[in-house]
């Protein structure tokens, strides 16, 4: 089968405002192909709100309905898209799909060493500046002097993969230069070794109360009272529709990435998508109906294994992220966790949601760190963020934890 490259990913705009665009996907298929479209659209900011998915196994085409943002890159965005799918070589301008033989390098990773004068919303503004620049932040570690200095060590990739050059070093530089202005005092950017960039590492403890209490991995009869949830998840697993598939259908509350965590939970379970449809109601209600089979070409029969499915389904919808306030010492701490792809993926933009919660309520951050944290059979981003008290903190402790739960969720 051929198709010519201008046609692996279309995007249609649509004709009035507030109706969604048409993002097309046609190129050969492999498991996990969804999971990571969902996640290039996540980090561009469109809301996915229908989506229809067909696939024979061999060739896939796939049909987003977005809602984009007046700042959405789209030509960026089909950019990236094509380089998800899988590779193809060419043929007189035609392209057929070949196998990848080896697995992708990884990135090289750049320490990005900024020292600054602190003010409020400083570190959403630069950490907004690195996601427009597609530097992927891996890990970060902040600190304030007392003479109110800040630190700011970012462990960063390119998804351009020119941070090694001059040009591409500065123009960071005078991005970061034209949204700090005086504040700035210093900025330095170098390549460092995977001695120094261990992300697995975690670089601090977590109390065991913290991480018993915030990395269940079984859903509880009944969540206690306040905590941060989507409502009302419904997942139903159904064997008898089909012959040779089953059928997951999936009831929920919407959230932003709502679709990429389904598909990064089939993609960790190596789950093949026949044929999906996904769409949305009045308030937030969605519904999706996906065909499955397993990798080895048949449906899911084993019972027990319907009910890991469907119980890891609905704790990833119920809980996608993991956010608290909690005490540290006699500060306040804020903490998010997410869930990373057995890929070793990450979510997209939750430092940024982070720190651009903080900033609407307009509270400073002391101290700031991203680590991964293998906890139980899963390994987890962790965000610590130590909250700057002042004179106190302006709004309660609980609107700091649901203020950041809403962003994350794109409830805001």
């Amino acid at each position: 089968m051929g198709i010519l490259l201008d046609d692996v990913v279309i995007i249609r705009q649509s004709e009035k405002e507030g109706d969604p665009c048409v993002i097309t996907v046609n190129c050969p298929d492999k498991t996990g192909l969804g999971c990571d479209l969902c996640r290039i659209i996540l980090f561009f900011g469109p809301s996915i709100v229908r989506g229809d998915v067909s696939t024979d196994g061999k060739w896939c085409y796939i049909v987003f309905w977005v809602i984009g943002k007046p700042t959405t890159r789209w030509n960026l965005l089909k950019k990236r898209l094509m380089g998800a799918c899988p590779s193809c070589s060419s043929a007189s301008g035609i392209f057929y799909y070949r196998s990848e033989l080896q697995p992708p390098k990884p990135p090289d990773v750049f320490l990005l060493k900024l020292c600054c004068y602190d003010r409020k919303g400083l570190l959403h503004d630069v950490t907004w500046v690195l996601c427009e620049l597609e530097l992927t932040i891996k890990k970060v570690k902040v600190s304030t002097t007392p003479d109110g200095k800040v630190m700011d060590l970012f462990f960063v990739t390119d998804t351009r993969e020119l941070l090694h050059t001059k040009k591409r070093q500065d123009d960071t530089y005078e991005q970061l230069k034209d949204i700090m202005g005086d504040s700035m005092i210093s900025c330095d950017i170098e390549m460092v070794g995977p001695e120094i960039t261990a992300c697995s590492q975690a670089s601090s403890f977590l109390p065991p109360a913290i991480t018993e209490d915030m990395f269940r991995s079984e859903i509880p009869e009944e969540y206690p009272s306040g905590s941060l949830t989507s409502n009302s998840v419904s997942v139903t697993v159904d064997n008898s529709l089909s012959p040779s598939h089953t059928l997951v259908q999936i009831v929920c509350q919407d959230h932003k990435g709502l679709l990429y965590d389904i598909m990064r939970t089939l993609k960790d379970y190596n789950i093949q998508i026949s044929y999906g449809r996904f769409t949305t109601k009045q308030r937030r209600r969605c519904e999706i109906d996906l065909f499955i089979m397993q990798a080895d070409g048949k449906k899911i029969v084993d019972q027990s294994k319907q009910n890991v499915l469907s119980s890891r389904l609905q704790m990833e919808l119920c809980q996608p992220l993991r956010v608290a306030i909690v005490s540290r010492g006699p500060d306040t701490e804020l903490l998010v966790a997410n869930p990373v792809e057995l890929s070793g993926k990450g979510r997209p933009l939750v430092f940024h949601d982070i720190t651009l919660a903080l900033k609407m309520l307009n509270i400073c951050i002391f101290s700031a760190e991203i680590a991964r944290h293998v906890i139980g059979d899963r390994e987890w981003e962790v965000y610590r963020v130590l909250l700057d008290e002042g004179d106190g903190l302006p709004v309660p402790r609980r609107k700091i934890e649901e203020g950041a739960w809403k962003m994350l969720m794109g409830w805001e």
